[in-house]
């Protein structure tokens, strides 16, 4: 139940980030979150999923379930990053190579124009991204709130779900220890409950275990 409710919120997002920065013209892709350690998301330039209903098919944009507790300006970022890959990817530009890993100067071109900030990263090109000024428009303007309480509502729910079930065994929750991992470029986080090798796609460069 709760993965449906953050879908149904960021297919929302979706829809005010392609009216407000895209004019409307991106189709709606399907919008799945799953667990991609390394990744804040990524894009499915296929038509990899058919609709039940109609046999209508269509891309994929994947946020990553690790990265989904970051706060809602950067999650909406990185929304706008996988949409710039959309735009891309329905005008016939080509603005990735090596397989998708390296982001080049048009791509960097079409972020900006949505959004976006976007940095280089040495290896892996024009694929660090940042919240731009007119993405922290819109959330100035209140786009996101709904968003934002969605997801607070989400994280209520979760706590209230563990407490209560403590409560019931007559113990306090049960902590799990977690070790966090952090992108040395970016800033992107990601948890794991054991010791793993993860990088960043987006700066594509190895994270590094905090303390």
């Amino acid at each position: 139940m709760q993965l449906s409710y953050q879908i149904a919120s960021m297919e929302g997002a979706f829809d005010v980030l392609n009216e407000r920065l895209f004019g409307g013209e991106l189709p709606r892709p399907v919008i799945t979150i799953s667990p991609k350690p390394g990744t804040n998301g990524h894009f499915t330039p296929w038509k990899s999923w058919a609709d039940s209903g109609s046999g209508e098919r269509r891309e994929e944009i994947n946020l990553a379930a690790d990265a989904m507790d970051r706060p809602v300006i950067d999650i909406m970022a990185t929304l706008v990053h996988e949409m710039c890959h959309l735009y891309c990817h329905i005008h016939g530009i080509a603005d990735t190579s090596r397989e998708g890993r390296y982001h080049n100067k048009r791509f960097a071109e079409v972020g900006r124009a949505h959004g976006l900030r976007i940095t280089q990263d040495r290896v892996y090109g024009w694929t660090v991204t940042r919240p731009g000024p007119a993405l922290l428009e819109l959330d100035g303007e209140g786009c996101f709130d709904a968003v934002r309480n969605d997801l607070a509502r989400l994280s209520e729910s979760c706590v209230s779900r563990t407490v209560g079930r403590a409560a019931a065994s007559g113990g306090a929750p049960r902590k799990r220890k977690y070790l966090r991992y952090s992108c040395p470029s970016c800033g992107a986080t990601v948890r794991s409950s054991k010791p793993v090798r993860v990088s960043c796609d987006d700066c594509c460069c190895p994270m590094e275990p905090e303390p």
